[in-house]
C-alpha cells in the first residue's frame, strides 16, 4: 500500500490516505508517484500536484528497516506537517521555541545547543529534561516534585 499526503496550496498537510498498489504502479509493477497523483486527482477532486507520496516507515530521516537508503522524505506526513519541496521533507510542527531550527540531516527541529542530554538508566524514572528558552539551556527536572 502507498501513502499520500493531501496538501494545501500553502504546503500544509491536510490529511494522509492509503492508496491501493494498483493505483500507483505502472505496467511493469513499479510504483510511480505521478500515477498515484493522477488517480487521486480523478477520484478525490484535488489537484494532482497537491498529493505527495510519503513513507509510513520513515521518521527522523531513518527507515524502520534499519536500511536508511530507503528513508523517504524525512518523515511520514502527519496532519499539520509542512511539505518542503526544496528539501523533499515533511516537517513536523515546530516546537514552541523561537530559537529552534530545522535540521535537514534528522528531518526535525533542534535547539541552538543541540539534542537533549541523555539520562542514565537510574535517572530515567526520576528526571526529565525541559528546554528553557529564556536561558537557552536544558534543565534537568525532578519528576517526583509536583
Amino acid at each position: 500500500m502507498a501513502h499520500f499526503a493531501k496538501i494545501s496550496e500553502e504546503n500544509k498537510v491536510l490529511t494522509v490516505i492509503v492508496v491501493n498498489d494498483k493505483d500507483v504502479k505502472n505496467s511493469e509493477g513499479v510504483e510511480v508517484e505521478s500515477i498515484g497523483q493522477a488517480n487521486l486527482e480523478k477520484n478525490h477532486n484535488w489537484p494532482a500536484h497537491l498529493w505527495i507520496q510519503t513513507s509510513y516507515n520513515t521518521h527522523g530521516n531513518t527507515h524502520t528497516s534499519g536500511d536508511n537508503s530507503k528513508a523517504f522524505r524525512g518523515n511520514y506526513a502527519g496532519i499539520g506537517y509542512d511539505w518542503d519541496s526544496v528539501n523533499q521533507i515533511f516537517w513536523p510542527p515546530k516546537p514552541p521555541y523561537d530559537s529552534w531550527v530545522k535540521d535537514i540531516a534528522t528531518a526535525g527541529w533542534i535547539s541552538p545547543i543541540g539534542d537533549v542530554p541523555s539520562l542514565t538508566e537510574e535517572e530515567k524514572g526520576i528526571y526529565r529534561y525541559e528546554w528553557d528558552e529564556a536561558n537557552q539551556v536544558w534543565n534537568k527536572i525532578d519528576k517526583r516534585i509536583v
